[in-house]
């Protein structure tokens, strides 16, 4: 692809087809709400499971992700077809992660602990790999349809926008419609019946969003970049991922987005049950904390973009995330210090409704700008290596996405563990030991995988400057492939010569 072909796709990505893009990262963010959310509650306290069995099944089906991740990236950076490197995965995943979405919420009824453990890891593994199958190909649409430094950032706010709607607009709809607790205190996300209705609009969101996604960008594919006509074996292709993800900035996102992944898997594992017990909180007034994540996200989605232009994405991200944290461990610590407001008053309520507010704006923030640097170093290692490698670096993203629900999951079945906190569990008859253990096994575990990964992202080393002088780089070279007659596909990056 040449530099005027380059220009051409860039200039050519209406509106129209952004917002088709983003609807696509509701599939995923669904599911990954609903895992992190609900998964942990359902098995645990609704099917029956312990909580180490639920814990110990996510630790499984995470390897299998670490594994299954980085070779689909490299697989779709490589695969040729008329319909590109990327659509063909999307679409084939649209029915089998639908089905699968639903099966996992509806295991049979009457079976003992070991039948059920069984069902829930085939269909978590199956959840997981028809997911990846979607969401890694379609993030890494990103950086070919947006390539300068701020506008990308403003179309993976976009993206962002349709991954709040996904996951927290369903939440909200599963504690409104789906699973609303009854007056007589019956239902409820203790409830096994309202999962049959919430799984089955979940899965048809999912489908119905993965191929409005994937037409609606149909007609981009003669300008994103085709894959490599040449013959790669297993060798080759493993030197290739070595090569590629030998960076030090994409080894610095990635471990900062592993920590944080980790971080907010516990504290959605463990949000109802904070909510529920903690706070001694409604259903009711958990949509409403739910509707405010909402509210508060768009604010984020409107903070990213301004953010990156004042602070750069790099000192940007460290800044509200840093605040975030802060933010975050507030109420919990102020009750652990005996100076929070009592349980069912008005003051704790609004103590609470803040900090969701503020917190969700952050969070929202720091995961765009940390997509968005992600994204960058796309261009940095294809300078270096002379590849366009997306689905492979991008997989990285994949993975802690997936961690959220995995490694953070486990974490939070851990805490509970350690705080001996009971099966069956009903509000307001828990012991004040069994809290009090559970917030202090908590704060510090957040507030550690926090600051290990604020600490990562220091040594993130791509800015604007690097960002544009690799666009120039890469423009440079194929405007000279162009020239040549070659295809620019160098072997050890953009100053070897093109291979004929």
């Amino acid at each position: 692809m040449t530099a005027d072909n380059l220009a051409e796709a860039t200039r050519r990505l209406s509106f129209p087809t952004k917002l088709l893009y983003a609807v696509g990262a509701t599939a995923t963010s669904l599911k990954l709400r609903a895992l992190s959310t609900f998964l942990l509650i359902f098995y645990n306290q609704v099917v029956g499971l312990p909580a180490t069995t639920v814990g110990g099944i996510l630790m499984i089906c995470l390897l299998f992700d670490a594994v299954l991740d980085p070779v689909v990236g490299q697989v779709s950076d490589n695969f040729r077809s008329r319909w590109g490197r990327r659509h063909p995965f999307m679409l084939a995943s649209a029915i089998p992660f639908a089905v699968s979405f639903f099966l996992l919420w509806n295991p049979p009824g009457g079976w003992d602990d070991q039948a059920t453990g069984v069902w829930l890891l085939v269909c978590l593994l199956s959840v997981r790999f028809f997911d990846t199958f979607f969401e890694l190909p379609h993030q890494a649409l990103a950086p070919e349809l947006a390539k300068d430094y701020d506008g990308r950032t403003g179309l993976l706010a976009l993206r962002h926008l349709f991954m709040v709607l996904g996951g927290l607009g369903m939440t909200v709809l599963a504690y409104q419609v789906f699973l609303k607790e009854q007056p007589d205190g019956s239902g409820g996300v203790l409830g096994r019946s309202g999962y049959f209705n919430y799984s089955l609009v979940a899965a048809l969101i999912i489908f119905t969003t993965i191929v409005v996604s994937t037409f609606g960008t149909a007609s981009q594919i003669p300008f994103l970049r085709p894959a490599p006509t040449r013959k790669i074996t297993l060798k080759v292709m493993l030197r290739e991922m070595g090569q590629t993800l030998n960076n030090r900035a994409f080894i610095v996102a990635t471990l900062a987005g592993m920590f944080i992944a980790v971080a907010v898997g516990a504290r959605n594992g463990l949000e109802i049950y904070f909510g529920l017990y903690f706070w001694e909180l409604k259903q009711s007034q958990l949509a409403t904390l739910a509707t405010i994540s909402v509210v508060g996200s768009f604010f984020g989605i409107a903070l990213a973009p301004v953010v990156a232009r004042i602070m750069g994405k790099k000192f940007g991200v460290i800044a509200v995330f840093g605040s975030a944290v802060l933010v975050h461990i507030t109420p919990v610590s102020l009750r652990l210090l005996g100076l929070a407001p009592e349980n069912g008053t008005p003051q704790l309520l609004m103590l609470i409704y803040g900090e969701e507010l503020i917190n969700s704006a952050l969070a929202a923030a720091t995961g765009i700008l940390l997509a968005s640097i992600i994204a960058d170093v796309v261009e940095d290692a294809e300078v270096k290596t002379g590849r366009r490698s997306e689905g492979l670096l991008l997989s990285s993203g994949n993975l802690f996405r997936k961690m959220v629900s995995g490694v953070g999951v486990f974490i939070a079945t851990t805490i509970l563990t350690l705080s001996q906190f009971p099966v069956g569990a009903k509000r307001g008859e828990v012991g004040d030991e069994v809290l009090r253990n559970l917030g202090l096994a908590y704060v510090p575990s957040v507030v550690l995988l926090y600051g290990v990964a604020i600490g990562c992202l220091f040594f993130f080393n791509i800015n604007r400057a690097r960002h544009m002088d690799n666009l120039a780089k890469l423009r440079d070279a194929a405007v000279l492939a162009g020239e040549a007659g070659v295809e620019a596909e160098p072997e050890g990056g953009v100053g070897h010569t093109p291979r004929r």
